[in-house]
Parts: structure tokens; sequence; C-alpha cells
């Protein structure tokens, strides 16, 4: 599961990318949960026949979904990630994929530990082009005790036990799991998507679409 990922820092890049305008304040460049990053959505007035307004809104938000019967932010530890097989009828996260509540996190990388050494071992996962990544994900509104709204969202993830890469990852006993990654030709399909076509977009990302580092700085011979 991904607790930790490097957001997008350079403005322009951003918004080459993604088609929005960030947000003023683009906040950490490595994130973990409960930390403050930034997803993109449809925007909530894309239907009104304005031109001048964009298809899509940047916010910023808190990395690890907040529903909205929680009593505090505290749920972000165990937030960050949503298991595409039981997104609809897990609590925290049903509400936010019962209303079609679809995001982008925009991210450079993401991390997962190698543990085949028999230690863990930090990996960097990427585009090999280099690209930015678009994170399919979850985002919900949550309205604190002292009345400030807050915006949160979630990685959706799938199981990854066969996938050439991602299962090098993690300990030989757990479950392999990835994040949905989604091709840039189909952001605005999943922002847009009915709930039930919503499953249809939890895919693997191809392996070859990715590169994997450690701290040398230099490709594993098994990630090519």
């Amino acid at each position: 599961m991904c607790s930790h990922y490097q957001a997008i820092k350079e403005r322009e890049r951003y918004r080459r990318h993604f088609g929005a305008e960030p947000p003023a304040d683009l906040g950490k460049h490595d994130l973990w949960p409960g930390y403050v990053g930034n997803f993109i959505r449809r925007h909530p007035h894309a239907d009104v026949g304005d031109e001048a307004v964009s298809q899509r809104d940047a916010l910023n938000g808190l990395f690890g979904l907040v529903p909205h019967w929680s009593q505090d932010t505290k749920i972000t530890r165990y937030t960050y990630n949503a298991r595409s097989e039981t997104v609809a009828s897990k609590p925290s996260f049903r509400d936010a994929w019962k209303h079609g509540h679809h995001c982008i996190i925009s991210a450079d990388a993401f991390f997962e530990p190698d543990w085949r050494s028999g230690n863990a071992v930090s990996t960097r996962i990427a585009p090999a082009d280099g690209e930015p990544m678009g994170i399919a994900g979850l985002w919900s509104s949550w309205k604190s005790p002292k009345g400030e709204l807050i915006y949160s969202y979630t990685m959706l993830t799938v199981n990854a036990d066969e996938h050439p890469l991602m299962r090098l990852f993690h300990k030989p006993t757990d479950e392999k799991r990835m994040v949905v990654v989604l091709p840039p030709e189909r952001y605005q399909d999943w922002l847009e998507a009915p709930v039930d076509l919503s499953i249809a977009f939890m895919r693997l990302c191809p392996a070859d679409s990715l590169q994997a580092t450690q701290p040398t700085s230099t490709s594993h011979p098994l990630f090519e």
C-alpha cells in the first residue's frame, strides 16, 4: 500500500499535464498520511455552460480520506489507500464511492519497500518517460467541530500479485498492491465516470511504463 509519494512542485508542468490551475500553495514535496497535498476533481460548475469555467478543479486536502462522520482527522493514518475490491462497502469510503467523488492525485512518484534483501529498502517508482502520473482517487469534505471545511483524498489500489514489477515489493507474506495509475487520455473519463462504471478503471499499470530506483539512484536490474 502506498503511504509515501512525491508531489509535483513545478506549476507550469502541473498545468500542462493535468489541464488544471494548481492551488496557490502546492505544499510539501514528500507526502505521508495526514499531510496536506492536492487533488484534482471535476469542477462543480462544469455543467453551467460557461466557457470560462474549467472542467477541472485542483484543491488542497489531507492525504487520507476523512469521512463525514469522523470525530477528527486522525483517521487519515488509516485511510490513505482504498482497496478497489471493498471500497463500495467500507464505511470510510463507501459514501465517496457512492456519490462518484472521483479525483486525480498528481504525483511525480510513489515509494514502496523492497524486502528481498531481508531489510526494507525504500524504492522510488515513477513513470519511465519522466512525465507526471495521475493516480485515481476519491475525495471527501468534512466539517470540523470549529466549523472549518476540510477536504481530503485517498488513493485507490488493486491487487498486484502477478504484476512483474509491483510483486517485488513488501514482505513475501503480504498481498501485493498497487495504486491505480490512470492513462492521461482517461483523466476526464475518470472524473466524469458514473458510479456503475467506476470499477472499470481499476486496472494495473503496465510494468514497462514504470521505472524503479533505489537510494544508489541506479535502476535495479530486475526492474528494467
